[in-house]
């Protein structure tokens, strides 16, 4: 709170009461009174506006879920890799699990310009 531990914050209540004086305190203290409840009101408000346009309570929603220090970027990725492993079904032989198909690379086709043409220029890119 500000830097300001629980003895020193006594103090600067002790201070401030003193100052005040008891003439006043009862008037200073309605008016922290009030203030404290509008800023409930305004809470609260906020909560319910939030519960109109998104739908949800506040308290319902599960805020561990979106924290970001439970994301492991190593734990996300493997995670992904996992999930591309298909399973083996239960009447497929061993043997035939155990091939692994790669899938085709595609055929590299490597234009060549023919003896003394100019290479492509293009304008716009300069």
């Amino acid at each position: 709170m500000l830097g300001i531990n629980g003895p020193e914050f006594i103090l600067l209540l002790i201070i401030g009461v003193l100052v005040i004086g008891p003439s006043r305190l009862p008037e200073y203290t309605q008016k922290l009174a009030n203030l404290v409840k509008e800023v409930r009101r305004m809470a609260s408000g906020a909560r319910e506006q939030i519960k109109e346009e998104v739908g949800i309570d506040i308290d319902e929603v599960d805020w561990k879920k979106y924290d970001p220090r439970q994301y492991d970027p190593r734990r996300i990725i493997k995670d992904a890799l996992l999930d591309d492993e298909k399973p083996v079904s239960a009447g497929a032989p061993a043997a035939a699990a155990a091939v692994d198909v790669k899938p085709k690379t595609p055929v590299r086709v490597i234009e060549r310009l023919a003896e003394g043409e100019a290479a492509p220029f293009d304008t716009e890119a300069t």
